[in-house]
């Protein structure tokens, strides 16, 4: 996949794990990107280590969102109640 596609896969994944999370994320389409690629990261090498899914199936997405939310859940940890990131 080229870079673009990947930025912009990124940025839908990053917009669907911000709406699955509950709670207030203040942050921009930027910052919102960057979860969804990391998050894609995250989900791609543990679905694929615990062996739930191989490269290139509609599950990876699954994966992608669910990476990008436990990204969330870590950023709100350790930001605690700061009232804006990025």
């Amino acid at each position: 996949m080229s870079i673009i596609g990947t930025i912009v896969i990124g940025f839908i994944v990053g917009l669907v794990a911000r709406f699955v999370k509950p709670g207030d994320d203040r942050m921009g389409l930027l910052f919102t990107t960057v979860v969804g690629i990391v998050g894609a990261f995250v989900g791609q090498f543990l679905g694929q280590a615990l062996g739930i899914y191989s490269s290139n199936e509609p599950a990876g997405f699954i994966g992608a969102v669910v990476g990008a939310v436990v990204i969330l859940a870590l950023i709100k940890a350790f930001t605690g109640n700061r009232r804006r990131i990025a």
